[in-house]
């Protein structure tokens, strides 16, 4: 069902002089999110791995918000060195409030492929990566004091597989829909586990996460060619009864960007599961909304202290850092 407090998600709270960072925030939910907070006055920086695609988004953004502050970063989250040389831009803002960590894949390939550090990709894609750079940026974002947190955007796919904690990287066992499923718990267990560290070590940061229930392409306006508007396919016909748009997806993604009440620990998505206004519907235990059953929770794994340990081990010593802050 999900906790309610106060929040109107067609007018967000004012973000005038914060800066938050999204990462694929060219397109999908990332360029949604990206529109709202501009629509709130934050600053925004899309980070994408196409920069021409990443400046054709930006242009629509400036375009629907007159005066909106917007700028792009290169990155290609399944590379280290292309995270840690986009790191360095986000250390050289005069702030940084929030990072969004949302980039990922989300049809892995058919065949298993590797990152040109030697994980798999999908993995490395959407979460590895986005642990390295929030480690690299951890610094600039505690000087922003409790505004300052990092959500990593989830999905329901997570609760639908089981870890495979000796072979993440998937060398004895690959499918398409394993790899991006695994990734995704991953990314939220290691989400969580950071919460609890950033906690333990009394950092102001926040680490919370969103998912955008079942979001799908059906809107173009006011993003224009940055979001085309097409045909839907047959498939997607059926689906829509069940689905909301990509706009409506991003809400709960900004809402954990911005709202004052959002909570470390704390898990956001649509009040219906599959679609409707964001809520906490579930979270790590000791924070309020904790809990991670019914259709839009976080599932049980990804709320598991010991599955967040191993998670977050794996993929800071994926980048040669020891686990602790």
């Amino acid at each position: 069902m999900g906790i309610t407090v106060t929040w109107d998600h067609r007018n967000p709270p004012a973000a005038q002089g914060r800066t938050v960072a999204i990462t694929g925030g060219s397109s999908g939910v990332g360029l949604w999110t990206a529109l709202r907070l501009a629509e709130a006055g934050a600053d925004t920086v899309l980070m994408c791995r196409g920069l021409d695609k990443g400046e054709q988004a930006a242009d629509a953004i400036r375009s629907a918000v007159p005066g909106a502050s917007v700028r792009t970063v290169h990155v290609d989250t399944s590379s280290g060195d292309s995270v840690r040389a986009a790191a360095a831009e986000l250390r050289a803002l005069p702030r940084l409030d929030a990072l969004v960590n949302n980039a990922g894949l989300l049809i892995s390939p058919k065949e298993r492929q590797v990152s040109v550090d030697g994980y798999e990709l999908t993995l490395a894609t959407n979460a590895l990566g986005h642990v390295l750079l929030t480690r690299e940026v951890l610094p600039q974002l505690e000087k922003s004091g409790d505004s300052a947190r990092v959500v990593w955007v989830g999905s329901m796919a997570a609760k639908l597989t089981r870890t495979t904690p000796d072979d993440l990287n998937l060398e004895r066992g690959y499918n398409p829909w394993l790899a991006y499923a695994q990734s995704k718990l991953v990314m939220q267990a290691a989400a969580f586990e950071l919460h609890r560290r950033l906690t333990a070590a009394g950092s102001p940061v926040r680490s919370l996460v969103a998912h955008p229930g079942y979001s799908l392409a059906v809107r173009s306006e006011p993003l224009g060619e940055a979001a085309p508007e097409r045909e839907p396919t047959p498939a997607e016909l059926l689906q829509y009864p069940l689905a909301q748009g990509q706009d409506g997806g991003a809400l709960p993604v900004v809402r954990a960007a911005v709202d004052p009440e959002a909570l470390g620990g704390q898990f956001y998505g649509p009040r219906g599961g599959l679609k409707g206004e964001p809520v906490v519907a579930g979270g790590v235990e000791g924070v309020p909304g904790a809990g991670h059953g019914g259709l839009g929770g976080p599932g049980k794994l990804s709320v598991n202290p010991v599955v967040g340990r191993a998670c977050w081990a794996f993929a800071s010593r994926a980048w040669g850092l020891e686990p602790d802050l």
